[in-house]
């Protein structure tokens, strides 16, 4: 592990180094201006082509005797939009994706008998020995466009709470449906669709809505049993209702739904506000709220096999406050998961958006939780390089407490260190990140390491090479 971390700091000095060094180049002049789109062949013809390319190193140091892990994926993506034609324009793209080094990710832990967790992600969840087949067509859309509003069809990437991109790996999460962008009201966003498929990241196929919950560790059901879900789940779709309102300059206010059909029910509503200070120091302000309801039978009528219990429901309260001046933010956050039950968010589908989420790991699945972090922010004056330290406690229910945690996760401790640099000159373009997790144990693991591994007592280390093009 001593080799991995080297070779991670060595990477990172070689091109901050370079970077350094790197003389800008001149500004090459501005192309002519495209003639006017007369027919469906000038829309293709000057179309719009995006994408970028990654590398991405990964390990983790696991406590004692267990097991640890390194990988290395390298892969890229393509994406092509047509010039609007009549209102209407065209889109597609994919991606692709090698393991180029790692440790057996399909192997079981000697002592506990626990699969990789963090690694896993950057290729194949469903078959943890595919180190090639890791295409994947994330877009096919067709587009309408007329004044302030807008209404897209087919495969594309959205970005709300609980449906989103979650692009900490290789590739993002991709969704299939209708979905529609309405600007219409002064200083109010509505957006609004219908979804009934889902590509979740780390996979390379789609899937329909109830299959693709359960693709990633599924838990246990409340009485301690393992959860029944995966394969057994009967949705429609989900249908999402957002509005995001900006009243005056310093306060804004979304609410959102999501009915994912024959499963649950989720309201979100979050107000963010600025307080103007003197000098140019600002007071930030934020409130969440969070509510769920089973749907019928929450995915299946035999309650061994459905995602959210009948009758259940969850209930979850989330702030934040801070200073901001200039390129420092420093912010205090805490988020209370009631004992009503178990907050459920399929993991599939994308990250939590709550104030204390820190990147690699998550709360869901638990209930009767308090979360509290704190992190400061630092950017440059040019905005090449930002830093972020976070640091939480997070106190979860009793590892054997299944019925208010799903995941017989031990109440931890978590140091985030996450560093950013976009290179400039010769290398524009180019992005990097280094991000450093440490998670410590703060609950009681009964001296059963099946609560230990690739949960607490770990460092985990990543470094990402972007280049957009």
């Amino acid at each position: 592990m001593k080799r991995a971390i080297l070779i991670l700091a060595g990477i990172l000095q070689a091109f901050l180094l370079f970077a350094q060094t790197a003389q800008p180049v001149p500004a090459e002049p501005l192309p002519p201006p495209k003639p006017p789109i007369t027919n469906l062949l000038d829309a293709f013809k000057h179309g719009h082509f995006h994408g970028s390319f990654r590398t991405f190193l990964m390990a983790t140091d696991n406590a004692r005797q267990l097991s640890d892990y390194h990988a290395w994926a390298a892969g890229g993506n393509l994406h092509y939009s047509s010039a609007p034609w009549h209102g209407f324009n065209f889109g597609l793209g994919g991606g692709f994706n090698f393991n180029l080094a790692s440790s057996d990710l399909g192997a079981k832990d000697s002592i506990t008998g626990a699969i990789n967790r963090y690694e896993i992600g950057l290729f194949d969840v469903q078959d943890p020995n595919n180190r090639n087949n890791l295409d994947r067509m994330e877009e096919l859309w067709i587009r309408y466009q007329w004044k302030n509003a807008r209404i897209t069809v087919g495969k594309q990437s959205l970005q709300t709470p609980f449906v989103n991109y979650q692009d900490g790996r290789m590739r993002p999460t991709a969704e299939s449906g209708v979905w529609a962008e309405i600007n219409a009201l002064k200083n109010t966003k509505i957006e609004t669709g219908f979804l009934w498929k889902i590509s979740p990241r780390s996979t390379v196929e789609w899937f329909g809505i109830g299959e693709s919950i359960g693709l990633y560790p599924k838990g246990l059901n409340p009485d301690g049993t393992g959860s029944g879900y995966p394969e057994n789940l009967e949705s429609m779709g989900i249908g999402l209702l957002g509005i995001t309102r900006q009243w005056g300059k310093h306060t804004k206010v979304q609410v959102w739904d999501q009915y994912v059909d024959n499963i649950f029910n989720t309201a979100f509503v979050q107000a963010d506000h600025t307080l103007a200070l003197k000098n140019k120091h600002n007071w930030l302000f934020g409130l969440q709220m969070t509510h769920q309801d089973a749907l019928a039978h929450g995915g299946n009528e035999e309650a061994s096999k459905t995602y959210f219990q009948k009758g259940g429901q969850s209930n979850a309260f989330s702030a934040q406050t801070g200073w901001q001046h200039g390129p420092w933010q420093a912010l205090a956050a805490y988020t209370r998961v009631t004992a009503d039950g178990r907050f459920l968010s399929p993991r599939e589908w994308g990250r939590e958006p709550f104030y204390t989420f820190m990147s690699r790991e998550r709360i869901e699945g638990s209930g009767d939780s308090h979360s509290i972090t704190g992190r400061v922010n630092w950017q440059s004056e040019n905005k090449k390089l930002r830093l972020e330290a976070a640091y939480g406690h997070f106190y979860l229910p009793d590892v054997k407490n299944a019925a208010l945690n799903k995941y017989a996760f031990p109440a931890y401790q978590q140091l985030n260190l996450d560093v950013r640099y976009a290179f400039g000159g010769m290398f524009e373009g180019l992005r990097m990140q280094f991000l450093y997790v440490w998670k410590g144990r703060l609950g009681e693991v009964y001296d059963s390491e099946r609560y230990v591994i690739n949960r607490v007592e770990m460092s985990h280390y990543n470094l990402i090479f972007n280049y957009i093009y």
